[in-house]
């Protein structure tokens, strides 16, 4: 091993700004192409919390592949189009796979009688966190595409499926929690 430390910084970010890999041209650190995978990235944070909380082996096991997944969509944001990613970039199979997952725990959650309000399990908190999140980078990620900076359309298709799928998975999170029924909005007060 090196005597050499290691560090994890560079200091080159110090002035507000930062690089698209295969980019000389530096770009400010709240550039929407910058946000958008930082926003992408604190939504796979809340998921590792999620994970992290859930003792649910189906839920842990779905959360991974999503983080994979939203790995690899923030790798395509973090480079120039002229950089070929080692990686298949996310495409119809991966929405395939999130409608397929939606159905599945949709079929153990039933019909709802009105809008949740989030809290009622840990687990189901983090989860609708996450999936608020996701909404974000949802709407950045849709201003990348419609400016046409992001030319893969299934990145902006998997945000949308994704926030739904972690709706039904908070709510499956609650169930396997022991809360019957969510908490509805317009209950009536204590």
């Amino acid at each position: 091993m090196s005597d050499k430390p290691t560090f994890f910084y560079t200091r080159k970010g110090d002035t507000g700004t930062t690089m698209i890999y295969g980019q000389s041209e530096r770009l400010p650190k709240d550039h929407v192409r910058i946000t958008a995978y930082g926003t992408i990235d604190e939504a796979q944070a809340f998921l590792g919390v999620a994970r992290a909380s859930s003792v649910q082996p189906r839920t842990q096991e779905i959360i991974i592949r999503i983080e994979h997944d939203l790995y690899v969509m923030m790798s395509e944001l973090a480079v120039a189009d002229s950089v070929k990613l080692s990686m298949p970039a996310i495409d119809e199979s991966n929405i395939d796979w999130l409608e397929s997952v939606c159905h599945e725990i949709g079929e153990f959650i039933g019909k709802l009688a009105g809008f949740v309000l989030p809290g009622d399990t840990l687990t189901g908190a983090y989860l609708h966190v996450a999936r608020t999140v996701t909404r974000r980078a949802e709407r950045l990620v849709t201003r990348l595409y419609l400016d046409e900076v992001l030319k893969n359309k299934y990145n902006l298709v998997y945000l949308n499926r994704l926030s739904s799928l972690l709706f039904v998975l908070a709510l499956y999170e609650d169930r396997h929690g022991g809360v019957e029924s969510p908490t509805y909005a317009g209950a009536k007060q204590l």
